[in-house]
């Protein structure tokens, strides 16, 4: 038996230029029990697609589901920006210039200066005192005064320094 049309049917459906009844010519010839062994290889690609045709078949209820999906109103979720927030991009990068600007003034410092020297003249400063004897109690007294001026300020402190002390260890 001659199938070149059913061959031609073929080549076209390969090519996608296939109408609706020409397709259904294959699945009606693809359907036969006696297939020629050359075209047998295809009789799966058209029997399935009967068969699955009929599973492809949406719910009464689809039409409902798909409405009550589209009607229901869409939840928004709204964010309160602080003044903080808004302005995070601004102080970031107002804090990125500060450090900029302080690092190029450091550096336009340091090569700017002629030499590595201190800036600080010795010959200028001469001893204030003769006698060494003098110059230690000047010292001892000034050492003195700073000294009561801690013992002064040592009472407050201690007190809540002491009171942290106690409610972290048992001392008797």
């Amino acid at each position: 038996m001659d199938y070149k049309y059913i061959e031609q049917l073929l080549e076209r459906y390969w090519n996608c230029e296939t109408s609706l009844e020409e397709e259904q010519i294959l699945r009606t010839f693809f359907s036969q029990k006696e297939l020629p062994a050359e075209l047998a290889m295809y009789r799966e690609i058209f029997t399935s697609a009967d068969s699955n045709s009929s599973n492809d078949v949406l719910g009464d209820d689809f039409d409902a589901r798909v409405l009550a999906a589209i009607d229901e109103p869409a939840t928004v979720k709204a964010r309160t920006i602080s003044i903080r927030q808004r302005f995070a991009p601004l102080f970031k990068a107002a804090a990125m210039v500060a450090i900029i600007v302080t690092i190029v003034n450091a550096a336009q410092f340091s090569f700017n200066k002629p030499d590595n020297s201190d800036d600080i003249n010795y010959a200028n400063y001469t001893d204030t005192f003769n006698d060494p004897e003098m110059a230690y109690d000047n010292i001892r007294n000034a050492l003195e005064l700073v000294s009561e001026g801690m013992a002064k300020a040592q009472p407050e402190d201690s007190t809540a320094v002491n009171n942290m002390s106690n409610n972290t260890t048992d001392e008797p």
